[in-house]
């Protein structure tokens, strides 16, 4: 069975190989890439990232990425191509963070990225309990006590695309989804078989 083809979308920042390796093992030909025909001809498209939302959206616009992110997760949205964001992948699907004020996200998804609020520690660096949309395609095979690993001080709103969240000083958003536009604010590369049944929905989802 031919593996569908990922592009991991490659502008430098933190370990996007981390990411690329996880897609291999359940099933992807997975691509660091940052050639626009091999995106153009991808069967899905990831945006991973760490660190800060400002450094990760210059680092995009450098790489000449930003529009074609943008022009990516708004095809997923409306139903079209996969599409799946990670950590600060999500967060910049919005309009954008207050880490970074000035700076404008990709303004796929309506509202602002905020900080963790609470009297808890920043960032939130461990495993956290998903509460999460049973039944959703991006949760499929997903026990409901299910565990993920975060690593973020910023998170964006709870709101109608919303469909996982944990519990850290508030309720957080953990997952979004609107069409086949999927993000996590927890790294599945890094959380366990959760983890990898999360992003082996993503890849079944290619071949739908």
């Amino acid at each position: 069975m031919t593996r569908p083809v990922v592009a991991v979308l490659d502008y430098g920042i933190g370990n996007l190989r981390s990411a690329q390796k996880a897609l291999d093992r359940v099933g992807a030909d997975a691509r660091l890439t940052a050639d626009a025909s091999d995106i153009a001809s991808a069967a899905g498209v990831v945006l991973p990232g760490v660190g800060a939302f400002g450094r990760c959206t210059e680092a995009l616009g450098e790489s000449g990425l930003t529009e074609i992110a943008r022009a990516a997760a708004a095809e997923a949205s409306d139903g079209g191509r996969p599409f799946l964001g990670i950590c600060v992948g999500l967060q910049l699907l919005y309009t954008g963070s207050d880490e970074s004020p000035g700076v404008d996200g990709l303004g796929i998804v309506e509202g602002r990225v905020e900080a963790l609020s609470g009297d808890v520690k920043r960032p939130q660096m461990q495993w956290n309990r998903l509460d999460h949309v049973v039944g959703h395609p991006l949760f499929r095979g997903i026990e409901e006590e299910a565990w993920a690993y975060f690593v973020h001080g910023y998170a964006a709103p709870v709101g109608p695309t919303t469909v996982a969240t944990c519990e850290y000083g508030s309720t957080v958003c953990a997952a979004v989804a609107c069409g086949n536009l999927w993000a996590t604010q927890f790294h599945p590369e890094k959380s366990g078989e959760v983890g990898l049944q999360v992003l082996r929905n993503f890849v079944d989802r290619l071949a739908a």
